[in-house]
């Protein structure tokens, strides 16, 4: 019995853990389609610092970000450009990071219906709580001649008990390419 309450939290942890992964939704204006499929050259809008959480406004997360988006961009052949030059698109990124609460409830049944000893096994309904980060990306992107937000990203990642700047680096990386997949988005075909 105290092998199994001993067990069960680890097993809970890993089948969250197994879970974690970047969450990413998209929306645009379907009227922009056209326009953003013409972008070619785009600059960084500066950064709202819209809380004071350090754990999202440092240098080391605002170099992530960029460079995660300079690098797919320009993979795909956007020309990063100064904000004089009268770039195609604008490009803006907020965060934040929310804690959250996970209550999970184990029974300590051992056994089957049809096994003699069903039931001797029995003990009490073991609760666990765990409390983990939850961080969110934005990145907006804007028409720079209309001054408009025309695409929007955003990517939601369970950052853990103790994230590290090295994990979160890998998931703004993975979640800035999972973002970008659907920029720009596709014009949607007529039924």
């Amino acid at each position: 019995m105290r092998l199994l309450s001993r067990v069960v939290p680890v097993l809970v942890g890993l089948g969250l853990a197994s879970c974690a992964g970047v969450d990413v939704g998209t929306n645009y204006d379907p009227a922009a389609v056209q326009r953003i499929n013409a972008f070619r050259t785009y600059a960084w809008l500066t950064h709202p610092q819209q809380t004071k959480d350090t754990r999202i406004n440092n240098a080391i997360t605002e170099s992530q970000v960029t460079g995660a988006v300079d690098r797919d961009l320009q993979a795909r052949g956007y020309q990063k450009v100064d904000a004089s030059a009268n770039p195609d698109f604008l490009i803006g990124w907020q965060g934040a990071i929310d804690t959250r609460l996970s209550a999970e409830t184990v029974d300590s049944y051992w056994g089957y219906p049809w096994d003699p000893f069903w039931g001797s096994y029995y003990g009490p309904s073991e609760t666990y709580v765990r409390q983990y980060d939850v961080g969110t990306l934005i990145l907006d992107v804007v028409d720079a001649k209309e001054k408009k937000l025309v695409w929007r990203g955003t990517a939601q990642a369970n950052l853990g008990d103790s994230p590290s700047a090295q994990t979160n680096g890998d998931r703004i990386e993975k979640g800035v390419e999972k973002m970008l997949e659907n920029f720009p988005p596709k014009p949607e075909e007529k039924k």
